[in-house]
């Protein structure tokens, strides 16, 4: 533990032990509950031939980093949820159909996608479906074998992002927030990956102060196993604060600049890659037009409520056919006037009238 930088080493120490008892929600078409609209579950559309498709928000590590505070030891979530495989593939179809050609599904979650039980087989839906070119996943890599590669691969997947942020033993342990985890078996997958037909993207947050020293050692680890066949073989992130979020004690978030100029850049020059990515280039992202909003900023509606929201003292209302997340709401149940606050990417948030 002396060996770790001084913000680990408090980490470590300030980690929380309490858990909290999660309610499960299994969305089916049944359940009334819509895939658009939500920022925990379903399909996410922020106006590109990309589609985040989220499944589940469930989370097996506690990164003292997270940006939603996910993980067992969350102190804000109150609700997990699931979504029933034939339903998310029948609204992906429907909104990449609206799209177009070219479409890239990237099955992503607030949590650990890997966590979805079906998720080869919902890899092969989505390879079955027209309109989709690409469909990629992260993954914090931990519940990744051999079998579930092979049967990934088979399914068609077509690259993996992989949330690898430090390979020092115990640093890796400290950023991934359970004593368990288990940087050799990690690493090996992400090895069993490359040799597969899927794509290897390793993608660590850096995080100033604490992996500072390790993101050279994975620019290294990346160029040796055989990332970025196809696509860029690192995606370096910025550590960014956030609201409902955990951030280390002591860690502050750089400017774009800084981290451009002061940490990518000598990166660059030290490795000889381009580590600066650009989503057209390196990914074929393209603008495309957003699916219709239902809902303007401001305006005041009528929803039913249909599930408890992801932190506390949130609620699921349903309107129009999309779900908003109603803060501060003290009803469980039947009609809540709400005024939408927001409507960003079709996630909609409102707030009792």
């Amino acid at each position: 533990m002396d060996r770790l930088p001084a913000p680990a080493r408090q980490l470590l120490t300030g980690r929380c032990s309490s858990f909290l008892t999660m309610a499960h929600i299994r969305i089916t078409e049944a359940s009334g509950i819509p895939l658009l609209g939500s920022l925990y579950f379903g399909i996410i559309d922020r106006g590109t031939n990309i589609l985040q498709v989220r499944p589940s928000c469930g989370c097996n590590l506690n990164c003292p980093f997270c940006s939603v505070d996910a993980g067992p030891e969350s102190k804000t979530r109150a609700t997990s949820y699931e979504v029933e495989m034939e339903y998310l593939l029948g609204a992906v179809e429907e909104i990449a159909r609206f799209k177009g050609e070219g479409v890239e599904c990237h099955i992503d979650s607030p949590g650990e996608p890997l966590m979805y039980h079906r998720l080869p087989e919902l890899v092969a839906g989505l390879r079955g479906i027209d309109c989709v070119s690409t469909i990629s996943l992260q993954t914090n890599g931990t519940l990744l074998d051999e079998a579930k590669i092979a049967a990934l691969e088979s399914a068609g997947l077509d690259r993996i992002n992989f949330s690898l942020h430090a390979l020092d033993p115990a640093i890796a342990r400290v950023l991934a927030g359970v004593d368990w985890f288990d940087i050799d078996q990690v690493t090996e997958a992400a090895r069993t990956v490359a040799r597969s037909r899927i794509d290897l993207l390793i993608a660590p947050v850096y995080i100033p102060g604490i992996n500072d020293a390790e993101i050279p050692r994975l620019i290294r680890f990346a160029q040796e196993c055989g990332a970025g066949k196809r696509f860029p073989p690192l995606g370096i992130q910025k550590f960014e604060h956030y609201r409902y979020g955990r951030s280390p004690k002591g860690v502050k978030a750089q400017s774009w600049w800084q981290f451009f100029n002061r940490s990518i850049k000598p990166w660059e020059e030290e490795s000889g890659l381009v580590l600066r990515l650009d989503a057209k280039r390196d990914f074929g992202t393209v603008r495309r037009p957003f699916v219709p909003l239902a809902f303007s900023k401001g305006e005041k509606v009528t929803v039913e409520i249909r599930a408890p929201g992801w932190i506390h003292g949130e609620m699921l209302g349903v309107a129009r056919n999309r779900v908003v997340s109603v803060y501060n709401c003290e009803k469980e149940s039947g009609q809540v006037r709400v005024k939408i606050v927001s409507t960003k990417h079709n996630i909609y948030t409102g707030m009792p009238v």
